[in-house]
């Protein structure tokens, strides 16, 4: 399991495109079973004003690799016409938008991780716009709250 472990760590830092560090990562670990996680994400996010966009599976290419899981999903999230705007002002954010968060099981718990938005107010030099990276740290620390919460 600490194979797994490393290599989906390995996998969203590869996704994500960025040089990160463990600090500029954000998790949040919880007893909820994998359904009962995801319906907690989703829900906090749709309650914090974000919309999930995409859910993408990445476990059939997991068990593919020969690793044993099913419960392994990347979740689209954000705010479409911020997302639209920072991508029309910033070109260079658009590999990066909207903001990913895995989901996966791991033993009795559910693991969830997203790259802190601050490394993306780190991309651009306009203060006014960092803000809304700024809201959306605060925000993520909300969701993780509230799954942490839900147990």
């Amino acid at each position: 399991m600490r194979m797994l472990r490393q290599f989906l760590l390995f996998t969203f830092l590869t996704c994500s495109s960025l040089s990160v560090l463990a600090s500029d990562l954000l998790m949040v670990r919880t007893q909820q079973s994998f359904p009962e996680a995801m319906l907690a994400l989703q829900t906090s996010v749709r309650e914090h004003g974000y919309a999930v966009t995409r859910v993408q599976r990445i476990d059939i290419g997991l068990t593919g690799m020969g690793y044993k899981t099913d419960k392994y999903r990347i979740v689209f999230v954000g705010k479409p016409k911020e997302i639209q705007y920072l991508i029309n002002k910033y070109p260079v954010l658009a590999a990066y938008m909207p903001p990913k968060i895995s989901i996966f099981a791991e033993h009795d718990e559910t693991v969830l991780v997203t790259a802190n938005p601050k490394i993306y107010a780190d991309m651009i030099d306009d203060d006014r716009d960092k803000i809304l990276f700024k809201r959306w740290e605060s925000d993520i620390y909300s969701v993780f709250d509230d799954i942490r919460n839900a147990e």
